[in-house]
């Protein structure tokens, strides 16, 4: 299992891994995604680490809590969806650009 693998490249491809993360993370964070539900009456923004940037929502629905909360729900996991496979992709990409080097 271990017979192809030079031992002695080790901790300059954890050093590469460690900056590749780090501009991961960074890169996260600058992206942003929004979705709308209710045709459009509620718009949630997050950026790339999930972290919800934006609600808004239209006056209309502030006397209908019920329908509100619906909406409100439906815009942020789809929101937080996106930003899952945005992750997943990006964090693909980068363990892919190491995969000749394990």
């Amino acid at each position: 299992m271990f017979e192809n693998m030079d031992f002695s490249k080790m901790g300059e491809l954890l050093s590469q891994v460690q900056e590749k993360a780090k501009s991961l993370e960074l890169e996260l964070e600058n992206r942003e995604f929004s979705a709308k539900s209710g045709a459009g009456l509620v718009k949630v923004s997050a950026n790339g680490k999930g972290e919800i940037i934006d609600v808004s929502i239209d006056d209309s629905l502030l006397e209908d809590k019920e329908s509100l909360q619906i909406l409100l729900i439906s815009a942020i996991n789809d929101v937080l969806a996106m930003v899952a496979q945005n992750r997943n992709s990006l964090t693909s990409d980068v363990l892919g650009s190491l995969g000749g080097k394990l």
